[in-house]
């Protein structure tokens, strides 16, 4: 299948560069995958398309400050990197510009010597293992050197970086944000469990498989890195039950559908607690296990999201609901408004 297939025209003033004020504010475009039909909403409109006993599904990983901005100890040149995911005795795999100038052996300073990575090996794509010394608490270093990692079509500042986390968040290790979360608050979630919804939480750290670009002309070549979940027994006994009831499983962004069905697809559509790494590829073909419900934001054309809701609702639904969102200017992207897919 082609990549092409998968593209359409955005305008570039589409692309949300600020949070709204209010987290529920954004425009909500609610999409039947059957018939194709969809309705205009607000999100705050959302709570009426759930029913007592539904199960939502909520990714809980929290996003650290994953940028550092460094120097080579022996030429000064400024280095880039972007932490994608901790391999133990402080090695992270990272996102490396100029990747070029990182080579086996490189050291970098932060903060002044503050912390010193060194490149213990080159992987491709522009990643590298850095393995990290310092004189305390690496975490609170990184709160300290680190930026928050924004999506690099954001071109403003985030004054206020709680808003790239949601309301949720508690188990850290991601290098971008599970951004369909971000429309929700305390509130809301209360309104849902008042109603009977019942919350779950599940953990998908988001690298480098969730947001890189596919690079291939043929979707069948692309190759997922892989990224680290975790599910509890409290929410596979919840999801088995709600299934067996009959009760719609609604997954909270691509990363919570991503997991799901990782887990769902290789235990005859069941659930359990289990945790592990997922490199899954869902497009268009892909029969779907774990979830009948999708909330999600508008993704960037030709990327691997775009191809999961194409999966999930039709290359031919997505595209022209798309097109209508355009039309009628939604926001697009990681601040922009939401996508119920039903």
């Amino acid at each position: 299948m082609d990549v092409s297939q998968f593209d359409f025209d955005l305008p570039d003033e589409l692309i949300a560069q600020t949070p709204l004020e209010n987290r529920t504010g954004s425009r909500l475009l609610v999409l039947n995958k059957n018939n194709g039909e969809i309705q205009h909403r607000q999100f705050s409109d959302f709570e009426e398309y759930l029913s007592r006993g539904d199960v939502l599904v909520l990714n809980d990983t929290k996003v650290i400050p994953a940028r550092l901005m460094g120097l080579k100890v022996d030429t000064e040149a400024k280095i880039e990197l972007l932490l994608l995911k901790e391999e133990g005795d402080h090695i992270w795999e990272a996102l490396v510009k100029p990747a070029k100038r990182v080579k086996a052996g490189t050291k970098i300073q932060f903060g002044e010597g503050k912390l010193i990575g060194t490149c213990v090996e080159e992987l491709n794509e522009g990643r590298r293992k850095i393995q990290f010394s310092f004189d305390g608490v690496f975490n609170e270093i990184l709160d300290e050197l680190g930026q928050m990692p924004l999506p690099p079509y954001i071109q403003k500042q985030l004054e206020e970086t709680e808003r790239y986390q949601t309301v949720y968040a508690k188990h850290r290790g991601s290098a971008a944000a599970p951004t369909a979360g971000l429309h929700f608050t305390e509130e809301l979630l209360q309104r849902l469990r008042n109603k009977g919804v019942n919350i779950v939480f599940i953990t998908l750290h988001v690298g480098l498989g969730t947001f890189r670009p596919v690079s291939v002309d043929k979707i069948e070549e692309h190759q997922m890195h892989a990224e680290f979940y975790q599910m509890s027994s409290e929410t596979a006994e919840m999801l088995n039950k709600a299934k067996s009831d009959g009760q719609k499983v609604i997954a909270v962004g691509t990363t919570s559908a991503r997991t799901l069905e990782t887990i769902a697809s290789t235990h005859d559509g069941k659930f359990i607690e289990t945790s592990g790494w997922t490199d899954i590829f869902i497009y268009p073909g892909y029969t779907f296990s774990g979830i009948n419900g999708l909330l999600t934001n508008f993704h960037l054309p030709k990327s691997t999201l775009v191809m999961l809701v194409s999966a999930f609702a039709g290359r031919e639904n997505i595209l022209r609901a798309y097109k209508e969102a355009v039309d009628n200017r939604y926001r697009f992207f990681s601040f922009g408004d939401a996508m119920l897919l039903l």
